[in-house]
């Protein structure tokens, strides 16, 4: 612990791991000054005690199973491996060495309490989880003193589907001992689990990359389907106005709510109308290895005038890249001119709208921007859109209007959509590539009530002869087991093992 002139605590020189020494030292001190901010004593660390630790998760359960045939090939290192939350909550501790646990004990490293930056200051998962990529923190790296007798390594979870962060596989040693392969070894141990939870989850296969992107917002992007805005449902409409006020009054306004439900539509419709003549950027965070190169594709068009910029998934966001943009963006007021000294006599204007699922998320270096949070309703709390955005969806596959039976309707107005307007328009945009007139034999079974598992091709063409009859209007379940030749009691046999819903069709059960 060293004081600088400005009586301000500095790290050690080094980096952490996970990423090249320059860019690990500057994340290492980026999380010292966090500590600071935070008011976390440099001397020893208090964490709060979080009482009950839940165990009924999917990735609680991964975890431990990971950990547990780690630890049985591990049993004789002088290793502590953990499993924390995404809020750096310690779920469980394996270790063979009872020295090392007494003396983690008395630093409070144990579960049931809880290690992020926050609570304890820089340390291995609790940097981990504030930026997301493998870290090592060791020794003397610790902001308090208390913990400078360990090394950590931490590598972060993320949930194979969504990518939201789900926790981190913690592994601690002795200060004296030499690190090794612990980030490799932790980082593979994340891995290992979120490639569990892919396998056991609704979700088959290989865990996503979070995908990330930037990208104009042309005028005809902005609409959600040509002449339909005022067909949109109170709910959307309303939030539209609270953003497009907000928006006009020069605030920051954050659009949270479910991924899919047309955050960053909704902002970019909101920008347009407070300001018609703003250039408007979209930047979607990508996975976290990508992060670095993306704020450098991006981040120069901040210093041109009159530029709009829409941060999606801001919760998605590293703390060290929001430290870095927060800075870049104040560099940018600091070094334009008064507004006496610009010819329309105010300084160009820099516009900032955020989306997150829940503004709590934000790293702390831009929370205090989204100064008007607007929440966005999912789609199954507003059905009177679903319909005007299927079409949009068609009309955009086809570029002509495409028709919907009554029971396709039935259908899609029924579903929760738990994928919001993304959800929707995939599963539009497949139908309109294969007819004319979108019927519930076009539509995914999931939508007819069913379990949504895959069907054989004999079984989807037995769920598609009944969907036809059954879609026919006056035709009753008894009528369609007559024209199919079987009797109701097997119709209805079939309609349950084939997923289909009769209140979603055109006949009366």
């Amino acid at each position: 612990m060293r004081p600088d002139h400005s009586n301000t605590l500095v790290p050690p020189p080094g980096g952490s791991g996970g990423r090249q020494d320059s860019s690990g030292a500057r994340r290492l001190l980026a999380s010292w000054k966090r500590s600071q901010e935070y008011g976390v004593s440099a001397e020893s660390v208090d964490p709060a005690w979080a009482g009950d630790i839940p165990d009924d998760s999917l990735f609680y359960q991964c975890g431990q199973e990971v950990l547990a045939g780690l630890h049985q090939s591990l049993a004789d290192e002088p290793l502590s491996l953990m499993l924390t939350d995404a809020d750096g909550l310690v779920l469980n501790r394996f270790s063979g060495d009872p020295s090392l646990l007494r003396a983690l004990d008395r630093v409070y490293l144990a579960p049931g309490f809880a290690f992020s930056e926050r609570e304890a200051g820089t340390n291995g998962l609790g940097l981990a989880l504030a930026d997301r990529v493998p870290t090592l923190v060791r020794a003397d790296e610790h902001y308090s003193a208390s913990l400078r007798t360990y090394t950590c390594a931490a590598a972060p979870v993320l949930d194979p589907v969504t990518g939201a962060l789900e926790g981190s596989v913690n592994i601690t040693t002795w200060s004296k001992a030499s690190p090794g392969l612990l980030v490799a070894l932790a980082q593979s141990a994340a891995a290992n689990t979120s490639n569990l939870m892919s396998s056991r989850s609704h979700h088959g296969g290989q865990p996503l990359r979070q995908q990330g992107g930037v990208f104009r917002v042309q005028r005809p992007r902005l609409e959600p389907a040509s002449g339909t805005m005022r067909a949109m449902s109170v709910a959307w409409l309303s939030a539209l106005e609270e953003a497009t006020s907000a928006l006009a009054a020069g605030n920051v306004v954050s659009a949270v709510g479910e991924p899919g439900s047309g955050r960053a539509t909704l902002l970019g419709q909101a920008l347009r109308q407070a300001r018609p003549t703003s250039r408007i950027l979209c930047a979607s965070v990508p996975a976290p290895d990508l992060v670095e190169d993306w704020l450098a594709l991006w981040t120069p068009e901040l210093s041109k005038p009159d530029t709009a910029i829409i941060l999606e998934n801001a919760d998605f966001l590293p703390e060290w890249a929001a430290g870095e943009l927060a800075g870049q963006v104040r560099n940018i007021l600091r070094s334009r001119k008064p507004d006496h000294q610009y010819a329309s006599g105010a300084a160009p204007s820099l516009l900032w709208a955020f989306t997150a699922v829940d503004l709590g998320n934000i790293p702390s270096d831009l929370t205090h921007l989204a100064a008007h949070v607007v929440p966005v309703p999912a789609l199954r709390d507003r059905s009177v859109d679903v319909m005007p955005l299927a079409r949009f969806a068609a009309r955009q596959t086809r570029l002509r209007e495409l028709d919907f039976t009554p029971a396709a309707e039935r259908a899609l107005t029924g579903h929760d959509w738990p994928g919001n307007v993304d959800e929707l328009i995939q599963v539009v945009h497949a139908a309109a590539l294969v007819t004319e007139t979108i019927d519930i034999r076009h539509l995914p079974p999931e939508l007819l009530g069913g379990s949504g598992r895959k069907l054989s091709r004999m079984e989807t063409f037995e769920r598609d002869e009944i969907c036809r009859v059954l879609a026919r209007p006056g035709t009753s379940v008894a009528d369609a087991a007559s024209e199919l030749g079987i009797s109701r009691a097997t119709i209805y046999r079939r309609l349950a093992k084939l997923g289909i819903d009769p209140r979603n069709q055109a006949a009366t059960p």
